[in-house]
C-alpha cells in the first residue's frame, strides 16, 4: 500500500498518503521507517537532537509501537485488551491508565453517536468474515446469525473508571476491539516519546494515520496528501498542510467483498448488524491527537455522507468527505477543515 508521488511519499493506511516536500535548503533532519506487524511506519524529525543517533531514535520508536500492541493489540493474545477479553469476570478488572483513557474516549463517542460507534463490534466483524490483515471471506450471514452476534455486543455493557483505572463488563462474553483507533494511538505514543526528548518538529505516520508537530524540513507546514478512494492504484485526491494536529482517514474501498453482485465493506453498522450501505467512500478527520482523529474518522464513515456531515458540523469537527456519484467522486470539507486545504504541485 504505497506509491511515489512528487517529493517524498510516505506510506498510506486505509485511505491516506503522507507526503513531504523535498528538503533542498535545510538538510538537518532524520527520516526513520520500519514495519510493526503488518503496519508500515515512517517518522521524519526536523532538527533532531545531537545527543541521539538515528539508531537510538529508531529503537525508541519501535519500543513505542510495541507498547501500543501490548495495550490494545487484540491480535496479540498476551496484550492487555486480549487479557480483558478472555477474562469472564464481570467484576472490575484493573487496567493501565492508558487503556482506561482509550476506552473512556471510545464510550464517549458511542454515546455521541447513539451506538453507531461501538468498540464491542468484534462478533459482527468475525461473522462477516473480516479479520485483521486477512482478505474477507465473502460470506453473507443469516438474520439469525446476525442477531446472535449482536447479543454478544453492546457498548452499554461496558464500564470504565479512571481512578483507579479499571474496566468492567456486564456480560462474560463481551469483547472489546480497538482497531478503529489503534494506528492513531500509535502516532500519539511515538510523538509523545519524541517530545520527551525535546523534539518539537516532527511527523509520525503509522499505517497512513498521521501526527504532526511544528515545522517540516522545508521550514513550513507538513504537506499531506489524501488518497482518492479508488480500488486499484494510488492517486492524490486532496492536499493538506498540517502542523500540531493529527490526521486520520477511514475508507471502504480496500477491505470488502462482493457477493451476488452486492458490495460489502468491513465498516459495520452495529445497530443493523450489517456493513454500511451508503455512498460515502472516505472521510478524513483532523484533531488534536491521532487517537481522536482515528476514532472520529471511523464514526463518520459509519454515519455516511449526509448524516456524517451533519454530525461533523454539529460537533464542529474538521472533516473531509469523499463520496461516490454517477459521475465519479464528489467531496466536501467542513469549515474547520477548509484552512488546511492546499494544492500539492
Amino acid at each position: 500500500m504505497r506509491s511515489l508521488i512528487n517529493y517524498w511519499l510516505l506510506a498510506l493506511g486505509l485511505a491516506a498518503l503522507a507526503l513531504l516536500s523535498a528538503c533542498d535548503t535545510k538538510p538537518d533532519f532524520v527520516k526513520l521507517e520500519g514495519l510493526q506487524g503488518t503496519a508500515t511506519w515512517h517518522v521524519t524529525i526536523t532538527n533532531p537532537p545531537a545527543d541521539k543517533s538515528a539508531e537510538q531514535l529508531q529503537q525508541g520508536v519501535e519500543q513505542m509501537l510495541k507498547r501500543t500492541n501490548q495495550i490494545i493489540g487484540s491480535w496479540d493474545p498476551n496484550s492487555e485488551i486480549s487479557q480483558f477479553n478472555q477474562n469472564p469476570s464481570t467484576d472490575w478488572i484493573p487496567v493501565s491508565k492508558e487503556l482506561a483513557h482509550i476506552i473512556t474516549l471510545a464510550l464517549r463517542l458511542s454515546n455521541e453517536s447513539q451506538g453507531l460507534y461501538d468498540i464491542t463490534v468484534s462478533p459482527l466483524l468475525k461473522l462477516w468474515g473480516f479479520k485483521k490483515g486477512e482478505p474477507a471471506e465473502g460470506v453473507v450471514p443469516t438474520p439469525a446469525e446476525i442477531a446472535a452476534a449482536q447479543a454478544k455486543m453492546g457498548y452499554q455493557k461496558l464500564q470504565v473508571r479512571l481512578d483507579p483505572p479499571a474496566v468492567r463488563k456486564a456480560q462474560a462474553d463481551l469483547t472489546v476491539e480497538l482497531a478503529s483507533l489503534a494506528d492513531g494511538y500509535a502516532t500519539d505514543l511515538v510523538g509523545e516519546y519524541l517530545e520527551s526528548l525535546g523534539m518539537q518538529d516532527y511527523m509520525v505516520e503509522v499505517a497512513g494515520e498521521v501526527r504532526t508537530r511544528g515545522k517540516s524540513p522545508r521550514g513550513d507546514h507538513w504537506r499531506i496528501a489524501i488518497e482518492k478512494p479508488i480500488e486499484v492504484g494510488r492517486v492524490v485526491q486532496q492536499g493538506v498542510g498540517l502542523s500540531n494536529v493529527g490526521l486520520a482517514t477511514s475508507g471502504d474501498y480496500r477491505n470488502f467483498f462482493v457477493a451476488e453482485g452486492k458490495r460489502y465493506s468491513h465498516t459495520m453498522n452495529p445497530i443493523l448488524g450489517t456493513p454500511v450501505q451508503h455512498r460515502l467512500a472516505s472521510v478524513s478527520v483532523l484533531a488534536e491527537t491521532g487517537l481522536l482523529a482515528d476514532a472520529y474518522a471511523t464514526l463518520l464513515l459509519v454515519l455516511g455522507d449526509e448524516q456524517g456531515r451533519k454530525f461533523a458540523e454539529e460537533h464542529k469537527l474538521a472533516a473531509y468527505f469523499i463520496w461516490r456519484t454517477d459521475q465519479g467522486f464528489d467531496s466536501y470539507a467542513t469549515p474547520p477543515f477548509q484552512p488546511a486545504l492546499i494544492k500539492l504541485d
